[in-house]
This record gives C-alpha cells, sequence and structure tokens, in this order.
C-alpha cells in the first residue's frame, strides 16, 4: 500500500540541502561548526607560541637599550593591509608568527625558517660568525636528508656547498629568493584565504564600538 503523501513529507529529514540533492543534517552542520572552531583555536594556540618567542627574543636583543615591545592582535584594518602584498605581511611581527602558524598547520614551515636564517645570515658583520652560521644553515635545511630540508633542485644545492667553503653574504642568494618565490604564489594565497586570517579581518562588535568612542 502507498504511504500517503502527508506522510512522505514528513518522513524526509530535515537540514540544508547540498548540490547532488543531498541533504546536511544537523549533526553534520554542528560538527563542521565544531571543527571550525577547533582549527581557529589551534591557530590562536599556535601563534601565541610564535609570538611568545618573537617576544622573549627582542626582550634579550633590548636588554642593554631597555625597551621592551608587546605585540598585540592588530585591528582588522591593519590585517587587511597583508593581503596588499607579501612584504607587508612579513614586516609586521604579529603578520609574521600567523603566517609561519599557518605554514605549521601546512607542514612547511621549513620555507619561512630557512628564509629568516638567511634574513639574519646578511647582517652577520663577524667573518668567523659568518661561517659558523653558513654550515648551521647548509645542515638544517640544504643537506640531502636534513631535518628540515627545503625544496631546491640539486643544482642549487651544490652550487651552495661550495659556497660556503669561502661563506659570503651571499652564500644563500638563489635559494632564498626561490624559497620566497614559493611563499609569495602558493603559501601567501592560501594563508589569505584561510579561516584565521578571515577571523582577523572580521570586524566584531566590540571593534566597532571602539572606533564610536
Amino acid at each position: 500500500m502507498p504511504m500517503p503523501s502527508a506522510l512522505l513529507l514528513l518522513a524526509v529529514p530535515h537540514g540544508r540541502m547540498e548540490r547532488g540533492g543531498r541533504r546536511r543534517s544537523e549533526p553534520e552542520e554542528n560538527d563542521k561548526g565544531r571543527m571550525k572552531r577547533t582549527i581557529i583555536k589551534d591557530w590562536k594556540t599556535r601563534l601565541s607560541y610564535f609570538l611568545q618567542n618573537s617576544s622573549n627574543s627582542n626582550k634579550r636583543k633590548s636588554k642593554k637599550a631597555g625597551k621592551h615591545r608587546n605585540y598585540f592582535r592588530p585591528s582588522p584594518e591593519e590585517a587587511q593591509l597583508w593581503s596588499e602584498a607579501f612584504d607587508e605581511l612579513l614586516a609586521n611581527k604579529y603578520g609574521l608568527a600567523a603566517f609561519r602558524a599557518f605554514l605549521k598547520s601546512e607542514f612547511c614551515e621549513e620555507n619561512i625558517e630557512f628564509w629568516l636564517a638567511c634574513e639574519d645570515f646578511k647582517k652577520t658583520k663577524s667573518p668567523q660568525k659568518l661561517t659558523l652560521k653558513a654550515k648551521k644553515i647548509y645542515n638544517d635545511f640544504i643537506e640531502k636528508e636534513a631535518p628540515k630540508e627545503i625544496n631546491i633542485d640539486f643544482q642549487t644545492k651544490n652550487m651552495i656547498a661550495q659556497n660556503i667553503q669561502e661563506a659570503t653574504h651571499t652564500c644563500f642568494s638563489v635559494a632564498q629568493k626561490r624559497v620566497y618565490s614559493l611563499m609569495e604564489n602558493n603559501s601567501y594565497p592560501r594563508f589569505l584565504e584561510s579561516e584565521f586570517y578571515q577571523e582577523l579581518c572580521k570586524k566584531t562588535p566590540i571593534s566597532r564600538a571602539a572606533q564610536g568612542t
């Protein structure tokens, strides 16, 4: 005996219709919301770690000068500036920490760590320290099966191996440019689309109220 049409309507499960005619149930939507909150919470934990490390490093560097800097969450307007250029993001302490946390979530944090190590390397004045740092960078990022091996071609690796025998400030220039380009063209666009970055750009009721005072 066919089921009455009224009962058929009652039998249809409640939920949002997805593409292809499949209905998304309430529990699925709740799970998606919980997953989003978990991702953002995990991001904030990683970001706090990088900010804390950055703050401690700067405390040690500026101890003699008696300076101390705290890094606060940027305003939505400040965060939106990071989307204008990759350099804008890297030049901002909070933005850099957020980007590092993002790369860690994608299991490719070695790229930004290598880039930062190269930036520090180029500021080194002592020839002895330059040689030591060059060998450390090579051992950490360049040689085969290095703990943080970056993805560069064999020829570039060979060139670096030769260059560090008599270390100069340009030892890693080619590799650094390639890693920078890789981050700018791949990781950076994904970072701008991430839940965490979108959250930073969102104007909360609190920030709107603060602007009105």
